[in-house]
């Protein structure tokens, strides 16, 4: 049964910083050879981030910057050249993210017109902190759902993990009844890291916090067919890629591995599994009216453009998201989401994203 898409919301921190900060930052936090680089501008220059939003505050930014130390944030200068301690770091996630989760599914609840106590059940994703009871207990209490509101925790899946989240809210979709909230939010800002491991020092560029939330209900027979259903989601692992994408869980917050080699391996493997799954939907490349790929750089949505042979402009909400907030893992793709029906874009709509395995998740919004 599809799920039918009753209302979207979406939620960042108050504070912002932009491309240039973010280089001073990095000047001042990084490993000191990596912090006096000529390399560094050039990786900020080419992340296609403009402004990004993170849970530190703006004098924490400041002190930051201007190298200041003191004990009112674990983000500034100290002792450690390698940061905080995850267990610090996973403190200021139990701190921060409930909060931003309750206002994006807080959106959510509103533009689809239900009340809290309609929802039957709860789907939480996040992969960027630890801590029970969590963002889903959270949910329940500051929204006041039902006490037997039954929940699923999608945990540890990377960027791609809205769409492991909507594979989840269809298989609940199956019962008339329910009525799903699925609620992203990650603090990858959480994870900065502080040493001279250059695809780190990328990731350092690229991530940002942010959360969304979707209401949806299974229907057979749509009350509005003019709202979006998804209909269908799939999986592709693409074979001897496993030690190009890593998300490891160290003394210093949990740290990626990126390697440059992943764009080859999407340029290589996504295009004949993508065109046998939409094959199987009934549809084809050229059939798609509007693309959601999840922005983890302009390399990604390059090769995805070309292993697709997509026009140059059919990724520009994804361009456009990731210059604007940057990359939020599991929730950016729900923020193109929103801009598509914001603009009444044409459907289906494919949503897409990439994580550790290496793994492309799919979903079909029709």
């Amino acid at each position: 049964m599809p799920l039918e898409l009753l209302g979207l919301g979406t939620a960042n921190p108050l504070n912002s910083i932009s491309r240039e900060e973010g280089l001073g930052i990095a000047r001042v936090l990084s490993d000191p050879v990596v912090g006096r680089s000529t390399f560094l501008p050039d990786i900020y220059a080419g992340s296609g981030v403009q402004t990004r939003y993170m849970v530190h505050t703006r004098q924490v930014v400041r002190d930051v910057l201007d190298g200041t130390r003191h004990s009112g944030s674990p983000f500034l200068p100290g002792p450690d050249p390698l940061g905080p301690s995850t267990a610090a770091r996973m403190k200021m996630y139990a701190e921060f993210a409930p909060a931003l989760a309750i206002q994006a599914a807080e959106r959510a609840l509103a533009d689809s017109g239900l009340s809290t106590d309609s929802v039957t059940h709860l789907v939480l994703v996040s992969c960027t902190g630890f801590v029970a009871p969590g963002a889903d207990e959270a949910l329940i209490r500051g929204l006041k759902l039902r006490p037997d509101v039954q929940r699923v925790q999608v945990g540890y899946m990377g960027c791609h993990g809205a769409m492991n989240g909507l594979r989840t809210c269809l298989a609940f979709a199956s019962d008339a009844a329910a009525v799903v909230l699925m609620v992203a939010v990650e603090l990858c800002s959480l994870h900065y890291y502080y040493g001279m491991s250059a695809d780190k020092v990328v990731a350092n560029a690229l991530f940002a916090d942010g959360a969304a939330a979707v209401v949806g209900k299974g229907s057979r027979e749509p009350e509005n067919p003019e709202r979006p259903h998804v209909t269908a989601t799939g999986s592709c692992l693409f074979p001897g890629t496993a030690g190009l994408m890593g998300w490891v869980i160290g003394d210093h917050g949990f740290e990626m591995v990126l390697s440059k080699k992943i764009p080859t391996a999407i340029e290589a493997g996504l295009g004949v599994w993508l065109s046998d799954w939409l094959k199987m939907q009934g549809l084809s490349v050229s059939d798609v009216g509007s693309w959601a790929v999840h922005p983890g750089g302009p390399k990604i949505l390059d090769a995805t453009e070309s292993g697709l042979g997509l026009p140059s402009d059919a990724l520009t909400e994804s361009r456009g998201v990731l210059a604007d907030f940057g990359n939020m893992s599991s929730p950016t793709v729900l923020f193109i989401i929103d801009r598509l029906r914001k603009r009444n874009a044409p459907r289906p709509w494919v949503l897409l994203g990439f994580g550790p395995g290496l793994m492309a998740e799919v979903a079909l919004i029709r």
